[in-house]
């Protein structure tokens, strides 16, 4: 059903959160601004969308949509062209004031602005432009912005985003080709890649421009990948990840549990719940390739392509490399330290700090970071072993590491507090 009458503005907006709200692409900024005079906010690098900043503030970000019109049929997308549901878009000027009018009541510490394609990419790129713009002119906006980078845009409109926002993001949303053709028939996988790249050379080039002033895109690119909604391995996500990581100089890759809002023939009937294990164990898989040195290949095989959902994967890489520990503490390096179950890269820098000066003993490595109930079956200090199983007992110990609380990291906290330091 289409709008027949002109909504407020309000109205608008409440359609446009509710179409936004399955991109995930926005959890932090990575951006650190000062207030400046004569101009509104500042941002934070603790992150943004309900995230956490590093001093335990819950901070929030305007997620929203330009507009939920589009010409692309994207299976999986509750926005797409066939779905039968309300359609709107927010002119500029409207949407600029909002945000501007949440910001100053502190609703929100920040902007994400997406959209469907309405009539083209370019045409649409210009509305979400002329809303950040506004923002940032009219307004004096300083806070946080991050602008959805359409695939098909041309090069001057991705000039613009990355002179206005501190983040952009293009969205791969399937890890293959196949897959797209399938389920995005109108999105193509060299296209988006080559964006990405484009987005890399112009932020290099404009950063040489403005000597470094100005927004620029400080935060980089990020994207995001859906996952469960293709037949694709958890290998074959994780080895475009990696790519991405490493090739593209991407700072985040996100992942989204697919959700079944839509009945296509090509969409997996999911009866149960959308696969969030799958996703959680993915991005501590992520966590593995971007912090602790691992490869693609250590952390799956063709043989296995999937990872075990009942364990966290660096303690199933440990369990599968058990003739590589015990590893002495005192005396290990700091790619060893990063290879033990429970030790971060926090913690793992703490100890070879401390151990200069200090005697370690378990209590010290408690409070250095080490998360000793996993920590302790794969360590000795100074000679002397306190796992109490032997390492020759796979089963027992896997029993004892079996990951009971499912949705909490191993190392969560020291990989949130290493990524606020290393951006």
């Amino acid at each position: 059903m289409f709008i027949k009458h002109s909504p407020s503005a309000l109205q608008k907006l409440s359609l446009l959160v509710n179409g936004a709200k399955y991109d995930v692409s926005c959890a932090s900024s990575g951006v650190q601004r000062n207030a400046t005079l004569g101009k509104l906010g500042s941002t934070l690098s603790g992150g943004l969308c309900h995230s956490w900043s590093s001093d335990g503030r819950c901070i929030s970000l305007l997620k929203t949509l330009q507009t939920n019109y589009c010409t692309n049929n994207c299976a999986y997308c509750v926005n797409r062209c066939k779905n039968n549901i309300e359609r709107t878009f927010i002119q500029p000027d409207e949407l600029a004031k909002i945000t501007y009018e949440f910001y100053r009541r502190n609703y929100i510490e920040g902007l994400f602005l997406s959209s469907g394609i309405m009539h083209n990419p370019n045409r649409t790129m210009e509305l979400m432009l002329d809303t950040v713009k506004i923002l940032r002119t009219r307004y004096q906006f300083n806070g946080y912005i991050h602008l959805k980078i359409l695939p098909g845009a041309e090069d001057n409109a991705i000039e613009e985003a990355i002179l206005w926002a501190d983040r952009v993001s293009i969205n791969i949303e399937l890890p293959t080709q196949s897959s797209l053709q399938q389920l995005a028939p109108q999105k193509d996988m060299n296209q988006i890649l080559h964006t990405i790249q484009k987005v890399n050379s112009i932020r290099e080039r404009l950063m040489y421009t403005y000597r470094g002033k100005g927004y620029l895109a400080r935060s980089g690119q990020s994207t995001q990948m859906v996952i469960g909604a293709s037949p694709e391995s958890d290998r074959v996500i994780l080895t475009l990840t990696e790519y991405l990581y490493k090739k593209q100089r991407l700072k985040r890759v996100y992942y989204s549990a697919y959700v079944p809002i839509n009945e296509d023939t090509y969409l997996p009937a999911i009866t149960t719940k959308p696969p969030l294990q799958r996703e959680h164990r993915l991005y501590q898989a992520d966590w593995l390739l971007r912090f602790y040195g691992f490869s693609i290949d250590e952390i799956l095989s063709e043989q296995e392509p999937n990872l075990n959902e009942q364990f966290d994967p660096k303690v199933w890489w440990a369990l599968n490399h058990l003739h590589l520990f015990p590893i002495e503490i005192t005396k290990a390096d700091l790619n060893q330290l990063l290879r033990v179950p429970g030790i971060g890269p926090i913690s793992a820098k703490r100890i070879l700090r401390a151990r200069k000066g200090t005697i370690l003993d378990l209590d010290m490595l408690k409070k250095l970071g080490v998360a000793i109930k996993r920590a302790k079956y794969f360590i000795t200090v100074k000679g002397k072993y306190y796992g109490g199983i032997a390492l020759n007992s796979p089963h027992m110990l896997a029993t004892q590491l079996k990951d009971e609380n499912t949705q909490t990291s191993t190392d969560a906290m020291d990989l949130f507090q290493y990524e606020l330091a290393n951006r």
